[in-house]
């Protein structure tokens, strides 16, 4: 599954509506790997604006 590049502060927006949406709870197992998913995405999207020319 391709995923379209996102900005680092977008990526952190969906990660904070996805654990907004689950508070007060432990995540599910397959919480927890979409959670790894969006992290994995907001590391590439900070690894990729670090490294784009300013």
């Amino acid at each position: 599954m391709a995923t379209t590049p996102v900005t680092p502060d977008e990526a952190n927006e969906r990660i904070r509506r996805f654990m907004a949406a689950r508070a007060g709870r432990p995540l599910w197992s397959d919480e927890q790997a979409r959670y790894e998913q969006l992290l994995a995405e907001w590391s590439a999207a900070v690894q990729g604006h670090a490294a784009a020319p300013a």
